[in-house]
Parts: structure tokens; sequence; C-alpha cells
């Protein structure tokens, strides 16, 4: 597509909160985090290969099959636990941090076992802030 040459009409989606699938036997808690793993929603864990989405905004129990349950998401800045092994720091801010449970963050991937939480934005009394999902 050529670039524009005239004004056009700007087309948006806040894309703040969103509903994904969840993953088969699953619990996802209100106010945990959110992963994506292979299409299906499930509870943040240590793992590879996990794409961190957002928030839970709700309890959701999936005792169906894949898909079954969907679980309402929002993605934004929140608080997390700090690994007190592999803690955030101060320098960190501005770079990843790392998921250890769907509470708690890490400073690195150990030994990429790990996957990325999101974007370090502060870290006030412990608690790490992290940029979650797109």
């Amino acid at each position: 597509m050529p670039a524009l040459t005239q004004a056009r009409k700007i087309v948006e989606i806040e894309g703040r909160n969103a509903t994904v699938p969840v993953k088969a036997a699953t619990t996802i808690y209100q106010g945990g985090l959110v992963v994506m793993d292979a299409g299906w929603a499930c509870p943040g864990r240590v793992a590879v290969n996990l794409r961190a989405v957002g928030l839970s905004r709700v309890t959701v129990v999936n005792a169906g099959a894949n898909g079954a349950a969907s679980v309402a998401i929002e993605r934004g800045v929140f608080g997390f636990a700090n690994h007190p092994a592999d803690a955030v720091t101060a320098s960190d801010i501005g770079a990843d941090c790392w998921i250890v449970d769907d509470q708690t963050v890490a400073r690195t991937s150990a030994t990429n076992t790990r996957s990325v939480a999101g974007r370090v934005v502060d870290i006030e009394d412990g608690v790490v802030f992290v940029r979650v999902g797109l």
C-alpha cells in the first residue's frame, strides 16, 4: 500500500480489556497474571513460550474442555510480588521481567526457563509495577 497523500480516518480499538478462552481443567483467580499457552489462557507459571496477556478480572473455573470457559482480562501496569532470590531492582526499570507464578516476577529468565511477564515500569515498597499485555 502506498503512503498517504491525504488525511485518513483513524480507526482505533483501545484494547485494554479482552476475553480469552481458558485451557481445559484450569482455574484462574481474579487478579492473577494470565498467560496464553498454545492459544489457551492459564495462570502465570514457570515455563517457556508463554505470552502474558493481562490480569484476570474475575475468578474462572474451567472444568470442561479447552475453551469451554472464557476469562475477562485487563491489560495495563500492575503491581507484582518480587521474587526474593532473583529480585527486580531499580536498575531493571525499562527492562523485561520474568514470570514466576500468577503473582510473582523475577529479574532473570533463570537460564531460559521462564517467560517474559512484561516491562518493569517502577518499583515501590517492594512491589514491582509491570506493563502487561500488548
